[in-house]
């Protein structure tokens, strides 16, 4: 890419758009889950990646964007409803949508990686769009069962035992396909 020059003005770097890791999960956790999802934040943040989530104050997205804000990181929460009154308080940038669960397509194309948590339909729906979309699918603590081996086989879904493994993972998979 070329800098341009204007006069007085300075050529600036071309800045490459951060990478964002989607963390999907429930919104009824129990206190283990959510423990590995705010472990799971702090340590996404603390690599300078953006995290996004379903956006709302409770399960694994509060806890996640918890862990973020914690190490100084840029949450981004895509809400279902059409105002941010149940935004985790963690969240930076609330994007309402006014799809309920609609808004699961736009987490899942939004992020270049997912981590899917312990969740239930919800979470299994992002996790069946991000495969189908080929997106690389890291599960932690979530089991999809033998329906999904196709994709376990090919790589392109994988399980991590910790959060710590989950990041490693996700860092792998972030230099494969943005030079990270």
């Amino acid at each position: 890419m070329s800098r341009m020059r204007h006069a007085g003005v300075p050529a600036r770097n071309m800045l490459m758009p951060r990478s964002v890791v989607g963390v999907m999960g429930g919104s009824k956790a129990t206190p283990k889950v959510m423990a590995s999802a705010r472990r799971l934040g702090f340590l996404i943040a603390s690599r300078g990646w953006v995290l996004l989530n379903g956006g709302r104050d409770s399960g694994v997205m509060a806890a996640s964007a918890e862990g973020a804000q914690e190490a100084g990181g840029l949450v981004i929460g895509v809400l279902p409803g059409a105002t941010t009154t149940r935004a985790a308080p963690g969240v930076s940038v609330a994007i309402v949508t006014g799809l309920g669960d609609g808004r699961n397509a736009i987490n899942v194309m939004s992020s270049d990686v997912v981590v899917a948590c312990r969740g239930s339909l919800g979470t299994l729906s992002e996790i069946v769009l991000a495969l189908k979309h080929k997106k690389r699918v890291i599960l932690l603590d979530c089991d999809v069962g033998k329906d999904f081996d196709a994709y376990r086989k090919r790589g392109q879904l994988t399980w991590a035992a910790t959060p710590e493994d989950a990041v490693e993972q996700v860092a792998l998979v972030l230099s494969e396909t943005r030079g990270d």
